[in-house]
Formats: structure tokens, C-alpha cells, sequence
């Protein structure tokens, strides 16, 4: 099954807590929910600090019709620019840390006792995320600029009972996905994205147990190396 880098994976969610899209919609009581929904997306925009949040994962392989899962855990600290710091942990199927700050990147595999580094630049690239990290960055007017006006914007409430308004985000030209779906709370912070690609294979990511401006360190981003650690150029 394609690998996609891990920051790609959590780049969807946290980009709605970066940006609001035109609230059009087919008909003016779904274009006022959409109106609501994306008021608190902006609330919840500005008011983000950091965030630190339990993270699972589901890879579905739509050749093989198989699923792939992880879980971990994310640290998130918005910041102007490119510049937002990102840690996440992945616990299960294997241990790997993927940390994002200050331009660069350091993906730590233990188990291999590899760290490949670089800058976040070149990871996009490298990494496949194409278009879904650079969602991550983008401004209101990009976002209005490449995808069409939200559809399917439904109420849903998801496993342990978390009421969401549903989205779905389709972009205008090319893109290396061919749909996003987005789920957010009544705060306003998206809790779960499924990114669906040209092949039909899909991401679904889920957030989970959300600590919201606590206090965060900038050391939590650093990841501590051995002196045994190979460390490669990405």
C-alpha cells in the first residue's frame, strides 16, 4: 500500500483551524449552516494556540480492499507563515515521531535507529503530500481559488458521540486528491478528515481527547538522537 508521509495525513485537519472558504451553498438554508459552521472555524482559528490531541488513522487500499491503522498522538502550535511547529507520535503498528519546526523536519524511525531530516520544503516533494500540506499553508483566498463551493454539508455525529457538521471540499484544477471530507465540532475545530485519491484509496484520520492552549513547550518539537541514530539527508 502507497506510505503517505504522516504530516500529510494530519496537514487536512489542522488546515481548516488555518483558513475559512466562501460560504456558498445550493440553497439558503444549507449556505446559512455553512455560514455558522465556518463562523466558529474562523472563532476557533484565532483562538488556537496549541493543541495536543490523541490521533488514529486509517489507510484503506482500495485495490486490495484492506485497511491499514495507527494511533499516536499530535502537538500542534499555529505560527505566521510556514513556520507552525507539528510533533506527531505514531505508538501503533510501530513507534516512528515525525517532528515539523522552524522550516524543518526530522521523521525518527527507532526501530531502525534512522532519522531522516530536512527541511519542510523539499519534504513536501518528497514525501508525496502534494497538495493536501500544502492545504496546511494556504490562505482564504487560495482555498476559494482552487476548490469549488463546500458540498454535502450535513449535521453527523461520530463514534463516542461527537456531534460534527460535515463538509466536503473538491478541488477546482488538479490536485493529487480528488476529494477531501471534512467533520467539525461545535467549536469549530475539525476532528476528522477523510482524504479520498484519483485511485479511490482514502485516509481517514480522527482526533481525539483535544487539550486546547495548555501549556506547550517549544522543546516538546525537538526529537533527542543517540549518538547511534544514522541521520540522512531528505
Amino acid at each position: 500500500m502507497k506510505r503517505l508521509f504522516p504530516l500529510s495525513l494530519v496537514a487536512i485537519a489542522i488546515a481548516s483551524a488555518l483558513a475559512v472558504v466562501s460560504p456558498t451553498a445550493a440553497n439558503g438554508q444549507a449556505a446559512g449552516l455553512v455560514s455558522s459552521v465556518l463562523n466558529r472555524m474562523e472563532q476557533n482559528r484565532q483562538s488556537l494556540k496549541n493543541l495536543r490531541a490523541g490521533i488514529s488513522m486509517e489507510k484503506y487500499n482500495s485495490q486490495l480492499r484492506d485497511s491499514d491503522r495507527y494511533k499516536g498522538v499530535v502537538l500542534y502550535m499555529p505560527a505566521p507563515g510556514r513556520d507552525a511547529s507539528v510533533r506527531i507520535e505514531w505508538s501503533s503498528p510501530q513507534h516512528e515521531i515525525l517532528s515539523v519546526a522552524n522550516g524543518k523536519y526530522t521523521l525518527f524511525r527507532p526501530r531502525l535507529k534512522q532519522a531522516i531530516v530536512g527541511t519542510s520544503k523539499s519534504m513536501k516533494g518528497k514525501a508525496g503530500a502534494g497538495g493536501i500540506l500544502e492545504m496546511m499553508y494556504m490562505s482564504r483566498q487560495q482555498l476559494e481559488s482552487r476548490f469549488q463551493p463546500l458540498q454535502d454539508v450535513r449535521e453527523e455525529t461520530l463514534w463516542g458521540g461527537v456531534s460534527t457538521i460535515h463538509l466536503t471540499l473538491v478541488p477546482k484544477g488538479s490536485m493529487s486528491f480528488k476529494y477531501a471530507e471534512i467533520w467539525v465540532d461545535s467549536s469549530g475545530m475539525p476532528v476528522q478528515t477523510k482524504i479520498v485519491e484519483k485511485n479511490d484509496d482514502a485516509t481517514t484520520l480522527r482526533l481525539t481527547g483535544l487539550e486546547k492552549n495548555r501549556s506547550i513547550s517549544p522543546d516538546e518539537f525537538k526529537v533527542n538522537l543517540d549518538s547511534d541514530v544514522k541521520i540522512v539527508k531528505g
